[in-house]
Formats: C-alpha cells, sequence, structure tokens
C-alpha cells in the first residue's frame, strides 16, 4: 500500500536501544525539529503575506532566473516562485493536517471499539479495513476521484478515508493489550462504564504510540498529497501546489532548471524534516 503503510511499523520493545541510540535520537529530534520549524515558519508567512501576487502572470518576466527581484526566479507566467512555494507548502501542508485529522480521529475510534470489545464488531470493521487495503491505494485513489471528482476538498476526504486502516489496526493491538491491564479492571470493579474506561483510562496510556504513528501518518499524508497533484488531479490550477509545479517544471528544464531544483527542493526538505523528527519520536520511545 502507497499511502499510510509505514504507519503500520512494529516498534521494537522498550529497552533495546540504550547510550547510542538516546544520543541519536537527540540528533534526529534537533535536527527535525529544526528543519521542520523553518519550513513550517515559511508556510505561516505565506498565509498571511508574499512577496509577490501567486497568480499574477507577467509575459515580460518570463523564466527569469534567481536574482534580487525574484530571489529563486519565475516560472513560465513570470509568476515570483518564492511566492508560489510559499502557498504550495502552505496547501500540502494544510491537506496532510486534514488528512491526518480524518484517518486518525476515525482510525483510533475504530481501533479503540474494536480492540476493547472484539467480537463481531471487531470482524467487520477489520475486514472493511482489509477491503480497503487489498486494492493498491494509487489506483483506488485514482478510481474514487473519478467518481467524486477533483480538487482540494475531494482528495482530503480521499486519502483521508485511505489513511484510516493503518491507525485503526496499530490502536487497535495497543488497546487489545491494554484492557487485560490491572488498572483497567480496577475500573470495571469500581463500575466505570466501557466507554470512560476506553475515553478516560485506555486511550491516554497509548499516547506513547500515537505520537510516532501521527508523525509517520503526516509524513505519508504530505508524499500522497504531492504524488497526487503530481498526476494533475489534486490542488487545481491557480491555486499553488508543490506535486503540480514539480509537475509543470519538468517541461522546462533545459530553460530553466532552477524551476524543477526550487520546487523539489521545498518538498524533500519538508519531507526530510518530518521523516527526522519522527525517526527521533521512535528511538526516544525505544529508549
Amino acid at each position: 500500500m502507497l499511502f499510510g503503510s509505514v504507519v503500520e511499523k512494529r516498534f521494537p520493545q522498550k529497552g533495546i536501544i540504550r547510550g547510542r541510540g538516546e544520543g541519536r535520537a537527540n540528533y534526529f529530534l534537533w535536527a527535525g525539529g529544526i528543519l521542520t520549524g523553518v519550513m513550517l515558519l515559511l508556510i505561516l508567512v505565506g498565509y498571511v503575506w508574499t512577496p509577490y501576487s501567486t497568480t499574477e502572470m507577467s509575459g515580460a518576466d518570463k523564466f527569469l532566473g534567481p536574482c534580487l527581484a525574484h530571489p529563486l526566479g519565475t516560472d513560465n507566467f513570470g509568476r515570483d516562485l518564492l511566492s508560489r512555494i510559499m502557498e504550495g507548502a502552505g496547501s500540502t501542508f494544510s491537506i496532510a493536517l486534514c488528512v491526518v485529522l480524518i484517518g486518525g480521529v476515525v482510525g483510533t475510534i475504530i481501533g479503540c471499539l474494536t480492540g476493547y470489545f472484539g467480537g463481531v464488531a471487531d470482524l467487520i470493521l477489520m475486514r472493511v479495513c482489509d477491503a480497503i487495503t487489498a486494492f493498491p491505494s494509487i489506483l483506488l485513489a485514482l478510481v474514487l476521484i473519478t467518481i467524486i471528482g477533483q480538487g482540494k476538498h475531494p482528495i482530503i476526504l480521499i486519502l483521508g478515508i485511505l489513511f484510516i486502516p493503518s491507525f485503526a489496526r496499530v490502536v487497535r493491538g495497543e488497546v487489545a493489550k491494554q484492557r487485560n491491564m490491572n488498572y483497567v479492571a480496577s475500573a470495571r470493579l469500581m463500575g466505570a462504564s466501557h466507554l470512560r474506561i476506553i475515553f478516560r483510562h485506555i486511550l491516554p496510556n497509548t499516547v506513547q504510540v500515537l505520537l510516532p504513528i501521527l508523525a509517520i501518518g503526516f509524513n505519508n499524508a504530505v508524499l500522497a498529497e504531492a504524488s497526487m497533484s503530481y498526476l494533475g488531479v489534486g490542488v487545481l490550477p491557480p491555486d499553488a501546489s508543490l506535486g503540480r509545479m514539480l509537475a509543470e517544471a519538468q517541461t522546462y528544464l533545459g530553460r530553466a532548471p532552477w524551476y524543477a531544483l526550487f520546487v523539489g527542493l521545498a518538498i524533500v526538505l519538508l519531507i526530510l524534516g518530518l521523516s527526522l523528527l519522527t525517526e527521533g519520536l521512535q528511538q526516544k520511545r525505544r529508549s
């Protein structure tokens, strides 16, 4: 499965990595935090201000190389690349955030209920998840886009649905382990309801597992959105999207190599920062 499959990694047991692992985790967290922080700052600034309009075209400024007026150059329509990258990164980030919220919230609820109660509901919901993951995710996404339509909101809904099974499986496994713990038995003896036990007692004890999963899921969501926009079925023009911009830049590699270079670098830095942050969280959990 292309989208969300990494979320289902098996995490090594606590205490396997010691000493040097703890140091590496700090380096990963620092590097990932700095890279992600820089990209987030660029995105937040882009929401309120960009050096130029992201949609205004200028025939006289087409394919300008990096200069003082346009630090990253211009594209085939004379639009400022820095402004477009700031807006495109913000679009990719906001879509990924919505996708993780949908997949994470719905998947966590399903995982909690199936992991705690088991039985027929567990069997049915897990088979539905298996059915979703049985199809190649990119093909399933393209089919759903054909039915629902293109655009920002359809892609958020479709990717959110495709991310649900991965979150549900991991949460289900953790809840199934926690439900046999002594503190759950004590809560039952004190007369706590099932929902209170699940969401007040068990769920907070899964946060240590959920944080790395959410980070991995967010990284996958960024990749998924960029991939779908690259294929031309994600964010529609004139709105900027890093994936679509990279696809457009391929046509002009010989004439304007900076176009693809800077857009590709923005995608790499965003994904690299999130990947390092995720690795740091995972190693911190193992230590």
